[in-house]
């Protein structure tokens, strides 16, 4: 929810957060025009979000980004 003449919270460049539209959460990348840039945890492409549509992640949602993104770095190249 916004109020009226104030843009939406944005969540830092680096945190994790919920794209409201469809449940995925993503590190926040920064914005590109009006929308805000997630990327999945452990990589992959960005996806543009609504500003409005972006919430924080709770902490176990952090928790769980965190962990998918440690195991991503500590496999073996094959």
């Amino acid at each position: 929810m916004t109020v009226e003449g104030l843009e939406p919270c944005t969540p830092e460049p680096g945190t994790f957060a919920v794209d409201g539209r469809d449940g995925r959460v993503g590190r926040v990348m920064g914005r590109v025009g009006p929308y805000v840039q997630l990327r999945p945890p452990g990589g992959g492409a960005e996806w543009d979000c609504p500003p409005d549509a972006v919430h924080p992640a709770s902490p176990g949602l952090v928790l769980r980004a965190r962990v998918t993104e440690i195991n991503r770095e500590g496999q073996l190249p094959r």
